[in-house]
């Protein structure tokens, strides 16, 4: 078969993304070529998922739809190297603070497309969002967003809110983890054995979110449904709330956001 699939960068979210193509069938290992420079990497990726890997971005550029999943500090090197090259048709970028503007100076005349997946796409249950370049064209929408599907859900986004998401989806999980972290520790305060209480932490957050993109429930709506006059669930509502915990998620985003787009302007 021939390659649909180049890859630059085999680190964490490249590999991930890869990983779950294959799994999703989306690709077949012979049509994806990763480009990773560390040969200890290069040779866990060939063995892992049996697709062709080089140290030659070159070779992954070439195919017609090019990922790429390396550092933002050495973006302008990568496209320097890339500069003689066979471009792709597709440029998917998860590159953190390098707007489209950017991509698109140093892949003119292609269609590029924008994307912030999240961490979770490790297990298959990401969220990414996605913004396109002036040349993307709806078959080019619709493979990036099929690209992002096998690590999770998808959303299209104009590129200006691109920061905001950064600040809530991106940064959030760190978010999650820290409150996971909490209700275990509240519930060791309050006489459990840790792994009890790390157990029963994480299932109820997990439990929670199923529970609400199921039902489609609004979350003040489930939160009322639990929370009885006079009740225990009140009780540790009205202590989050003297505590600041709802405004301080809200900064916390807000916070990340704004790091987020002042990152974009170093």
């Amino acid at each position: 078969m021939s390659i649909k699939l180049g890859v630059i960068g085999g680190g964490v979210m490249g590999s991930a993304i890869v990983s779950r193509l294959l799994t999703q069938k989306t690709y077949h290992n012979t049509e994806i070529v990763i480009s990773e420079p560390t040969l200890s990497q290069q040779e866990s990726l060939q063995q892992q998922y049996g697709v062709q890997v080089t140290g030659d971005n070159n070779l992954a550029a070439i195919a017609p739809v090019l990922l790429l999943a390396i550092k933002p500090q050495i973006f302008d090197k990568v496209v320097a190297d890339l500069a003689h090259c066979n471009l792709a048709q597709l440029v998917i970028s998860i590159l953190a603070g390098v707007s489209i503007a950017q991509l698109e100076l140093a892949f003119p005349d292609r269609a590029v497309v924008r994307a912030m997946p999240n961490t979770p796409a490790t297990v298959g249950m990401g969220m990414t969002a996605i913004s396109a370049g002036n040349n993307v064209q709806a078959h080019h929408l619709d493979l990036a967003t099929q690209i992002f599907q096998a690590v999770g859900e998808v959303v299209t986004i104009p590129e200006s809110l691109m920061d905001a998401v950064t600040g809530l989806s991106g940064s959030g999980p760190a978010y999650v983890a820290i409150a996971i972290e909490a209700l275990a520790d509240g519930g060791v305060a309050a006489g459990l054995p840790r792994p009890i209480a790390d157990r029963l932490a994480l299932q109820t957050v997990l439990g929670t979110a199923g529970l609400l993109k199921e039902s489609n429930l609004h979350p003040a709506q489930l939160k009322d449904r639990v929370t009885s006059p006079g009740g225990t669930t009140i009780a540790g509502v009205t202590k989050l709330e003297q505590a600041g915990f709802r405004s301080a998620l809200i900064e916390a985003v807000i916070a990340a956001a704004q790091r987020s787009q002042e990152l974009g302007k170093e």
